[in-house]
């Protein structure tokens, strides 16, 4: 991976660009239906060492099936380089900072963003946060994509102030009154000034984010002394706990060339396992990292998991474009008809359930000093 940079100087000091608010969109995203269940806690080496039980009849008829509602989402408050879009290969991506993000802000991928919301909750139990927090009364997301956590920790802290940027305006309209969008960049300067939040929220980021050290510099700025920041992510890497997946495994391949092509851009998305070493060398404390296993298909024998597993290999084929277009043809130079059909194979080894395979959730968190600044 291309070493992260540092902002580029100039001869005069520039002032932050102010982030874009966001206003009057007409519709709101439905929440798969995937109701959490309260699950006793466990310590992370319990989580992350338990080993998933196979079910030795998945993959009967019947078994797989998921619906999700579609939606469309407009903005009649913002100015045409923030509100515009780019098409490339059939898919739709931002126009703001163009290239910046090499995922797609399409419907589809909104779908697809909100159904791996529901996924996240319900294996935490239920849970939108694991930072102890106590009457917050700022709160942010970091990249927050349709806004659906930014929507549903309003509705969990009615007297939180909660703000949710990112570069596309696709976020609802229709929103709790605590809670508000912005179109910005979380890599460039922040406006917030210091000691602000009482938490700084930012999940599934790992493919965007070039400079991490850098951002988390600024949340530990922006944030209160005691406050919490929270780093949420799935670890891109196949895990097998017994000798089910093959080596030829397609998607383990595919997982592979994505991060050459990321790479190409200067993104490692495995830097997110650092983030726990990069909060303690940031200056934070009490901070502690929890893993779940996430299975992939409908493999495991647990009804919870089971559901978990189906959510997941639902979300990840329909991710499958989304993720590895931009990466493999403006990276490594393939023809989206070769992507397409290389697609073909890693859809088959997805739907394979006598592959035990998983991938791993991961949650950072760490507070700020109460004597920090």
């Amino acid at each position: 991976m291309a070493e992260p940079t540092s902002p580029a100087k100039s001869s005069a000091p520039k002032s932050p660009t102010p982030p874009v608010q966001v206003q009057g969109q007409d519709s709101h995203a439905k929440q798969p239906s995937l109701t959490p269940q309260p699950q006793s806690p466990q310590s992370p080496a319990e989580e992350q060492n338990a080993i998933l039980e196979a079910d030795l009849d998945a993959g009967a008829p019947g078994d797989d099936g998921y619906e999700t509602d579609s939606h469309s989402t407009s903005s009649t408050s913002l100015s045409a380089t923030v509100r515009d879009y780019v098409f490339e290969n059939n898919r739709r991506y931002h126009k703001f900072k163009e290239g910046r993000y090499l995922i797609p802000n399409d419907e589809p991928e909104q779908e697809r963003e909100d159904m791996k919301h529901a996924m996240v909750v319900n294996l935490c139990g239920g849970q939108l946060h694991v930072a102890p927090l106590h009457n917050p009364q700022n709160i942010i997301d970091i990249g927050t994509g349709t806004g659906i956590w930014a929507i549903d920790i309003g509705d969990e802290y009615p007297e939180a102030d909660v703000i949710g940027n990112d570069l596309s305006p696709i976020q609802p309209g229709w929103v709790p009154p605590n809670v508000r969008f912005q179109v910005d960049d979380a890599e460039a300067d922040w406006v917030y000034g210091p000691d602000t939040f009482d938490l700084v929220h930012a999940r599934h980021v790992c493919m965007a984010i070039k400079n991490w050290p850098r951002l988390v510099r600024q949340a530990y700025t922006a944030i209160k002394p005691g406050g919490w920041l929270e780093l949420q992510e799935l670890r891109f890497v196949i895990q097998c706990d017994d000798d089910t997946m093959p080596p030829s495994y397609s998607y383990g391949k595919f997982v592979d060339l994505c991060m050459e092509g990321f790479s190409k851009f200067g993104i490692n998305p495995l830097a997110m396992e650092k983030n726990h070493e990069l909060l303690t060398e940031g200056g934070f404390e009490n901070v502690t990292e929890k893993v779940w296993k996430v299975p992939i298909g409908i493999w495991p024998k647990d009804r919870k998991m089971k559901t978990i597993g189906l959510y997941n290999r639902s979300m990840i084929i329909d991710a499958l474009q989304a993720v590895s277009m931009a990466p493999l043809t403006r990276g490594l130079g393939w023809t989206a008809a070769q992507v397409e059909v290389f697609l073909i194979e890693v859809r088959k080894s997805l739907m394979d359930s006598s592959v035990h395979s998983y991938l791993t959730f991961h949650v950072v968190t760490g507070q700020k000093p109460r004597g920090g600044s």
